[in-house]
């Protein structure tokens, strides 16, 4: 018997050394992530068709550009290092001479910008202008905004000046000023403004002021003299300063009411706009009923500010204002187009400007996502990303906006593209596969078109990763789960096995890499696991998207009652099922939500999760239930939606928690606050609990420095190979 445990082991422990190491993190982790896609001439024929992005290379953010004919990418902007300085809201002109970009985090809670480098001076988010042809950056001012991804620039179609928020007013700046000339405060209005949009002629704004209990869709006219208020020596770069002439004569309110009006978009001919209206606040309203969100489209008169409803939603909870709503709302032609989610899945619909019947557009079992307008008048025409045919991933698509004839795919097979946009009789793209990272392409007849054809790095290991698998399995209460699982190659016996959990939780993972900065760093990470002798599944849980509404939305997820962690438990129960995993070395990881069910994994379930890696995780959503929904204070049912999302709360269950975990946090996480792994830190340490931590100052949420990224990935793989691997 003593023999046969000594070759047990040697066995086991000779299956694990086969894995030997065979690319390193550093490497999967070398390629240049795009992001950002944006194009010229709004998809006109006769306008010259210029695209531009932004590639985040090993922390260094910079603009490139691609032209006719060639369309062969080049850099323009050229900052160096990992700095943490992202580039955001990225925008070019008409003419594809310039661009226009934020640079710099959002503000947090005390009103400063993150400084994950821990510089001496403080770090600031401004924006810049730079002209293509030379790349040389210009100030135009400060930013500051105060949410994640709240950066919002819009240039007017003459390209003469941008327009952005900053500090709940409206800035603008000529783009192409004298040197020295920065911005100037548009707007001086009560409230919060936000969501501005250039009128076709240049002379006009139109934007939403929200006053908390409702909101406002306000048109302002541009003095006529505008280009006089902006000369050398007179600048305001700094949100704050008042002490200045109006830059606007007029300003007027679309058809005020107590409603929450919201997504102002102008039509082709800037003679109207449609938006968005759902209620107005209600008060005392209790917290735990998941409620529906009605709306409704209303259309506009530039000229006379009257309005009226085109089309209006149900009342059921599959009828409420669907995600990216806003984003997705476009003039073409004469029909606005729109999603909506009360067939269950986000499909698409055009209707009359004038109102009427609403037709329909992507008819089917799925989602869609991206949406851009190609305006021709009555040719117009919609291109959009969908898992249409093919679930787990995303494919390009065209639908004519009248409807009368089914979509029709532009990309297909095994890749995955998102973020469509149109420039001149092209359309472009991001896209990756399971092997490839992320990069831009053009979409031509015969496929793909890589548009930076020497940013992947010579020693990227494609040829090394392997083809994750789609699989599916029931959760407890028969729901159909989707995951992708990652297994080693030449692999031989039982091996050490991990859930992976994404955050958001409105989020998908694919099969291949993602088309979002941390799920195309998780998967590489995941690609990592697998090289060293993991199996890795990649759960996609109830709460996430891309499989209706339904699924999306369920009555008891998150903090009412964390039904998702079922699908998670589900996802081990399948992996213990497998010929080539261990049952008694499965441990689980995630990020964000993805951290939160990794915490409950461990909590509840310590006999099934041995250890477990948990990024800025919520661990009590108790103390976040004030913090997150609008009027809990006055909430009729405030204690009992306490105790509920304190019970769903890993913290709630901590007392049975055994198995080892490793936290990773910044301490400037602006989405999960940082004392969540601050006090679950104190828990454990009360119960004996074993945890390893790696705490990064003045990071924060979506980590800024790439050599973060990989630290942690290292760590936590290390981490792993501790707590789950045979020595």
């Amino acid at each position: 018997m003593k023999s046969l445990k000594i070759f047990f082991s040697c066995s086991i422990f000779i299956s694990i050394a086969a894995f030997a190491q065979s690319f390193t993190l550093d490497q999967i982790m070398s390629s240049p992530f795009p992001t950002q896609l944006v194009a010229s001439g709004n998809g006109r024929p006769s306008e010259t068709s210029f695209v531009a992005w932004v590639f985040n290379n090993k922390g260094a953010d910079n603009v490139w550009i691609a032209s006719p004919p060639d369309y062969a990418g080049r850099q323009v902007t050229h900052y160096s290092g990992d700095d943490g300085q992202r580039i955001a809201s990225l925008k070019i002109t008409q003419d594809g001479k310039t661009i226009v970009y934020a640079r710099g985090s959002e503000l947090n809670g005390v009103g400063r910008s993150a400084n994950p480098q821990s510089l001496p001076a403080q770090t600031k988010q401004q924006v810049w202008t730079a002209e293509v042809e030379n790349g040389e950056p210009r100030l135009l001012g400060d930013m500051g905004c105060e949410q994640e991804e709240c950066e919002d620039i819009q240039i007017s179609s003459d390209g003469r000046y941008a327009a952005w928020e900053a500090k709940h007013e409206l800035w603008i700046a000529p783009i192409h000023g004298p040197s020295g000339v920065t911005a100037k405060q548009l707007t001086d209005i009560r409230g919060d403004v936000s969501w501005p949009q250039w009128s076709s002629d240049g002379k006009r704004l139109a934007f939403r002021v929200n006053r908390q209990s409702h909101s406002l869709i306000a048109i302002a006219d541009l003095i006529p003299n505008l280009e006089q208020s902006f000369s050398a020596g007179e600048t305001s770069t700094s949100p704050g300063k008042k002490d200045q002439p109006p830059l606007l004569s007029d300003v007027h309110y679309i058809a005020p009411s107590t409603d929450r009006d919201m997504f102002p978009r102008w039509s082709g001919d800037g003679k109207q706009l449609v938006f968005i209206r759902t209620g107005g606040q209600e008060n005392k309203l209790p917290l735990i009923p998941v409620r529906p969100r009605p709306w409704s489209l209303w259309v506009a008169d530039a000229a006379t500010y009257s309005a009226h409803q085109i089309w209006q939603s149900g009342p059921d909870m599959r009828d409420s204002l669907p995600p990216f709503a806003g984003e997705s709302l476009h003039f073409a032609g004469n029909r606005v187009v729109f999603v909506s989610e009360q067939t269950n899945r986000n499909h698409l619909y055009s209707i009359p400007i004038s109102g009427g019947q609403a037709v329909e557009l992507s008819p089917g079992d799925f989602d869609v996502e991206d949406v851009t307008v190609a305006e021709h008048g009555a040719g117009s025409f919609i291109v959009y990303s969908s898992n249409q045919d093919d679930v787990d991933r995303r494919h390009i698509w065209r639908v004519d906006v009248g409807g009368g004839s089914p979509p029709r795919a532009l990309t297909k097979g095994d890749t995955i593209e998102w973020l469509p946009v149109l420039s001149g009789d092209h359309v472009f793209c991001l896209g990756s596969s399971a092997t490839t990272p992320a990069l831009p392409y053009r979409i031509t007849n015969s496929g793909r078109e890589l548009l930076a054809k020497d940013a992947l790095p010579k020693d990227f290991p494609s040829a090394q990763l392997v083809v994750p698998k789609q699989v599916t399995f029931k959760s407890s209460d028969g729901l159909t789960i989707h995951g992708q699982l990652f297994i080693p190659r030449n692999q031989s016996g039982r091996g050490p096995a991990l859930i992976f959990t994404h955050g958001g939780a409105s989020r998908q993972m694919l099969l291949g890499f993602h088309y979002m900065y941390y799920y195309h760093n998780a998967y590489a990470e995941n690609q990592y696991l697998a090289s060293l002798g993991y199996t890795v599944l990649s759960v996609n849980y109830r709460l996430g998207i891309m499989y209706g509404h339904d699924f999306r939305q369920p009555a008891n997820g998150g903090w009412r009652g964390a039904a998702e962690y079922n699908d998670v438990v589900a996802g081990a129960h399948y992996l213990q099922s497998l010929p080539n995993v261990d049952p008694q070395r499965i441990g689980l990881w995630g990020g964000s939500y993805g951290g939160f069910l990794t915490a409950m994994g461990l909590a509840r379930n310590s006999d099934i999760f041995k250890a477990g890696v948990d990024f800025h995780g919520v661990h009590d959503w108790s103390a976040l239930i004030l913090r997150r929904n609008e009027g809990a204070d006055a909430a009729p049912d405030l204690k009992e939606a306490q105790s509920l999302a304190f019970s769903s709360s890993p913290d709630s269950s901590v007392d049975k928690w055994r198995s080892p975990v490793l936290l990773i946090h910044g301490d400037d996480d602006r989405n999960v606050p940082f004392d969540q792994t601050v006090d679950l830190v104190q828990r454990l340490k009360a119960r004996g609990v074993e945890y390893e931590e790696i705490i990064y100052p003045d990071e924060i949420h979506d980590l800024l420095l790439w050599r973060d990224w990989v630290n942690s990935y290292d760590a936590a793989a290390k981490f792993f190979d501790r707590k789950l691997k045979v020595q």
